[in-house]
């Protein structure tokens, strides 16, 4: 089988699987950008409330808390705008099974370390009052959205995206 043949059937696999796969893709690329864009923009609207969200984990040195707390909504946001255009998608499902990864760990660290406080995901977050949080539907929420990128991470090829648009070129 030569380099290009093997190729092709990578980007576009036989059958049933290779005409349903690029649509799930899409529905996956586009949850993915959605989860982030409503994530990004309460964080936006009120950068110290996004500064207190991640001062509440209590993990990261305090120099650094304003910093990623400022940042973390405009990379939430960029990643967003990579998955709407379906630009560099595996990459862009790479860096949201890292953030991921640590916002899991996050979740697990104060559970284990028994504060209480709303997660700041979707805007809001720090401390709050004892027995108000369910860290197990965080933790299944954060599964969920790790199973999403790593489909994406297996099969990044979809519908409607520049990725297509730029190996065609």
């Amino acid at each position: 089988m030569s380099t290009e043949t093997a190729e092709a059937a990578v980007e576009a696999p036989a059958g049933r699987w290779g005409t349903v796969q690029p649509w799930l893709s899409l529905i996956v690329r586009l949850g993915m950008a959605g989860i982030l864009i409503a994530a990004a923009i309460p964080k936006l609207v009120d950068i110290p409330q996004s500064i207190r969200a991640v001062r509440a984990y209590r993990l990261l040195p305090e120099a650094v808390v304003p910093f990623v707390g400022t940042m973390l909504p405009f990379l939430e946001l960029l990643l967003a705008i990579f998955l709407l255009a379906g630009l560099f998608t595996r990459l862009a499902s790479l860096v949201w099974l890292l953030m991921m990864a640590g916002f899991l760990v996050s979740v697990i660290w104060v559970w284990v370390k028994g504060y209480s406080i709303d997660c700041g995901c979707f805007g809001g977050g720090g401390d709050v009052e004892e027995g108000t949080t369910n860290y197990p539907v965080h933790l299944a929420e954060r599964l969920g959205f790790v199973a999403m990128g790593t489909y994406l991470a297996i099969w990044p090829r979809s519908r409607f995206s520049l990725d297509r648009w730029m190996r065609a070129a």
